[in-house]
């Protein structure tokens, strides 16, 4: 594959203090780089919204080499980092837009690069939003990606809304991800509601991560392992904190622990393992979801302890990577780690090396895209 020109548009300034955030749009972007790619990321922020992430953003920019190769779009034609009109100008040379769950909605951007490419990293809330005529985030693009690994596949109760999804596993930059050893906790950093709101849909509700963990509440309980968590949720969720703390749940602030790139690393590279609950919209559609998240333990020789989504068909388990449905199957998986940290840290390691290095990953994607056009 003979390297082109990306420019990928996600929301990263509205999310200062979130470094997972950050580094989702970093894997694509040194992932690109790594195979030759230019690269350019877009990002905007609303009048409404408030401007205190753009100092975050650049540090993390100029932290990984890319100080020159960003844009923050603001309201009147402003711009923080590149100008709109060298943003104009890599779209309209670019090989393919690739648009973060359609983050870049300004029409005159859109019609730009020749290839309008959206990423689904959500699947299901879009999809649904769409067939219930709520919104249509997928409009304007000409091709459609999700890490939805099974959208189309039967079984699946994501809606594929007549479009052709192409599944792609998340990328991780494994060059910024080496082996890490020691730790003791299983860990993950999570939010317990986010953005969306459960969605009902044909005569069912799918619900968020804060419905899935209340079913593995006692699973402190029933391992004697540490357990902690980076947990982002509202004050209003006071009294799920408490049944998380009593439960044996140590909690902490994602702000505290994970507020930037390097930051995030350290945490997950301290920990032992990852133990993740995910949506219920992942769960229960067999979307077949897998995190980016997850992706940086595996990289790091952490094996991750994960809730079955429907990813068991594409990714090997088992072996440092175990899935569960059920609580006794996650104090099962939770046991078996325990029991041969270091077999399963070296199958961590494989399975990121194998399936989702960002070099192959992407490689892989762009053929199927069919993105890279000849430059004159």
């Amino acid at each position: 594959m003979k390297p082109g020109s990306v420019v990928i548009a996600a929301a990263l300034a509205q999310r200062p203090g979130a470094g997972g955030h950050t580094w989702f749009a970093l894997q694509y972007l040194l992932g690109f780089r790594a195979l030759g790619w230019e690269v350019t990321l877009v990002d905007r922020l609303d009048a409404e919204m408030p401007r205190d992430g753009l100092g975050c953003l650049a540090e993390a920019m100029e932290r990984f080499g890319l100080a020159d190769d960003w844009s923050v779009l603001l309201p009147e034609g402003e711009s923080a980092g590149l100008s709109r009109s060298e943003v104009e100008r890599r779209l309209s040379s670019s090989d393919l837009l690739l648009n973060a769950m359609g983050y870049l909605d300004d029409e005159e951007l859109l019609a730009l690069p020749p290839l309008r490419v959206f990423l689904d990293v959500d699947p299901g809330f879009g999809q649904m939003w769409r067939q219930l005529g709520l919104a249509d985030p997928f409009a304007g693009h000409d091709r459609f990606v999700s890490v939805g690994l099974n959208l189309g596949s039967p079984g699946c109760g994501v809606p594929d809304c007549g479009l052709d999804w192409i599944a792609t596993l998340p990328p991780v930059a494994l060059e910024h991800w080496p082996l890490a050893g020691g730790g003791t906790a299983f860990t993950s950093v999570a939010t317990w509601r986010g953005p969306y709101g459960p969605v009902e849909y044909e005569g069912r509700t799918y619900g968020l991560r804060v419905h899935e963990f209340r079913r593995f509440l006692p699973l402190p309980e029933l391992v004697p392992a540490d357990f902690e968590l980076a947990l982002a949720i509202d004050p209003g969720d006071d009294a799920d904190r408490e049944r998380l703390t009593l439960s044996g749940w140590k909690l902490l602030n994602p702000v505290a622990v994970a507020a930037d790139p390097d930051a995030y690393r350290r945490f997950i590279q301290g920990s032992a393992a990852e133990l993740t609950v995910a949506k219920g919209m992942y769960v229960e559609t067999e979307s077949g979801w897998f995190s980016d998240r997850s992706a940086c333990y595996l990289a790091s020789g952490k094996p991750v302890v994960a809730q079955e989504t429907g990813f068991g068909a594409h990714l090997p388990t088992g072996d440092g990577l175990l899935s569960f449905s059920t609580l006794k199957e996650a104090v099962e998986a939770v046991e078996r780690v325990r029991g041969d940290r270091g077999r399963h840290a070296r199958a961590a390691r494989e399975i990121a090396e194998e399936y989702l290095g960002a070099e192959r990953v992407l490689s892989r994607l762009v053929e199927e895209i069919g993105a890279v056009r000849a430059h004159g």
